[in-house]
């Protein structure tokens, strides 16, 4: 029998005959720079009102309490649709599920400029956080059709830098909007900027229909052999991971609830990170509204940057846990440093540098850590009910808010935020032992 050794000696596939760094380059450079581009419009629609809160509050007479939380009820929302649009999304594919979210939060964001009383703000949010749901646990399960898990955190920093690159948008951008377009037309600043940044995410979502292959049985950029090795590839990690898992056993898993609390711990920083920063910002004594979008820009750009060398890092090394447990402490210092030289704006800056580098870095850990331990058929179930727990941490908005109206000031929230994210540090470190590892010994028991 003849024996085809085309596998062995194609450039595109490695000894082992799974997919070389060149067929993953080619992946790459066709999946992520859409997908950053989708994720970096989800997070300029559900963070632009961390500006808009700076004009908002004046014309609609809003409170911070008011302001907490509509910021909260976009995470109930996520919270109760996440699952559902994740296991829906195994059914009906990715690109028609990227395709309703996008169509759907795109114009609710655009709508937000009709709200004038707080309810109307509420349920808006309330529904921006519906048609959200499923977009980043939906993009992370597509990316796993595609990488084995030794190549997934460079991958998954590459697309969540968008988070980090967001602020690059809603700083300079939404402050530029807010101070120029400020009663053009009769509409407020806040007004045009939730129309200017909300419509492109229905282009978006149009785009990704059309161009995104669902798999890579169905990118014709693929050779054969390409898909092929990709192919042999993720059948390798799905032999390395735990064993298929229905959904029960999925939702009984304790390691899912843990990671969950991590997110969650996570989640709750970057938040406050997100909404609150142009306030502390503008607290240093720095009145231009465009001044506070440029600085707040500072710290998501160096944590932009962060994020990939500490992602390609953690794969060439492949080595998470310790890289996320140095990673999110440096985060959690930094907000603890945030409280304590609110006073001075290089104090803020200087701190709010270390903790959103910090916290970006530990998010494409965590997440290459998380998909280890969920086969393909517990991963649509696995990622989003993780993904669920740390939507919960945007409730925290409202106890920041709350906290901040009754107090006058940010410190009491920055240290027990700090305090929460150690905390998922420790769960991390102590308790979610040596990546799948355990999880495969736990199971097998």
């Amino acid at each position: 029998m003849k024996i085809d050794t085309t596998l062995l000696s194609e450039p595109n596939t490695d000894a082992s005959g799974c997919a070389s760094d060149a067929v993953y380059g080619k992946i790459t450079a066709r999946l992520v720079p859409l997908l950053f581009l989708c994720y970096l419009m989800a997070f300029v629609n559900r963070n632009n009102i961390g500006l808009a809160k700076l004009q908002m509050q004046t014309a609609l007479g809003f409170s911070d309490a008011v302001y907490g939380i509509a910021a909260s009820m976009f995470f109930i929302g996520i919270l109760l649709f996440e699952l559902p649009s994740n296991l829906l999304l195994r059914r009906i594919g990715a690109r028609k599920t990227i395709l309703r979210i996008m169509l759907l939060w795109g114009i609710t964001s655009a709508a937000t400029l009709f709200v004038t009383t707080p309810l109307q703000f509420y349920v808006l949010r309330f529904l921006l956080g519906v048609f959200e749901a499923g977009f980043f646990p939906g993009v992370i399960l597509y990316l796993t059709f595609w990488y084995p898990h030794e190549r997934r955190a460079r991958v998954i920093a590459l697309f969540m830098t968008a988070a980090a690159a967001a602020g690059l948008v809603t700083g300079p951008v939404s402050g530029s909007i807010l101070k120029s377009l400020n009663h053009v037309w009769g509409l407020d600043g806040w007004q045009w900027l939730m129309i200017l940044e909300g419509l492109p995410s229905v282009l978006l979502g149009i785009a990704a229909y059309r161009v995104l292959p669902e798999t890579p049985a169905h990118a014709r950029w693929l050779s054969q052999t390409d898909q092929h090795a990709v192919r042999n590839a993720l059948r390798g990690a799905a032999e390395s991971t735990v064993a298929n898992q229905p959904l029960r056993q999925v939702l009984r898993n304790p390691h899912v609830y843990l990671l969950g609390f991590t997110t969650f711990s996570l989640g709750s920083a970057t938040n406050l990170l997100i909404f609150w920063l142009p306030s502390i910002i503008e607290a240093t004594g720095i009145s231009d509204l465009q001044h506070v979008g440029l600085y707040a820009v500072i710290p998501n750009l160096l944590g932009t940057v962060a994020m990939v060398i500490y992602g390609r890092r953690s794969d060439r090394l492949q080595e998470r846990r310790w890289h996320f447990v140095v990673a999110a402490s440096v985060g959690a210092a930094g907000l603890v440093a945030i409280a304590l030289l609110h006073g001075t704006l290089a104090g803020v800056l200087l701190a709010s540098i270390a903790a959103t580098c910090g916290i970006a870095s530990a998010y494409p850990i965590f997440w290459a850590i998380s998909t280890r331990y969920l086969s393909s058929g517990a991963a649509a179930a696995g990622i989003a009910l993780i993904s669920s727990i740390g939507a919960l941490s945007g409730t925290s908005a409202a106890l920041v808010g709350s906290i901040r109206a009754h107090t006058g000031s940010l410190d009491t929230a920055l240290y027990l935020i700090a305090a929460q994210l150690v905390a998922g540090i420790l769960v991390l470190a102590f308790c979610i032992r040596h990546d799948a590892s355990d999880a495969r010994t736990n199971h097998s028991t």
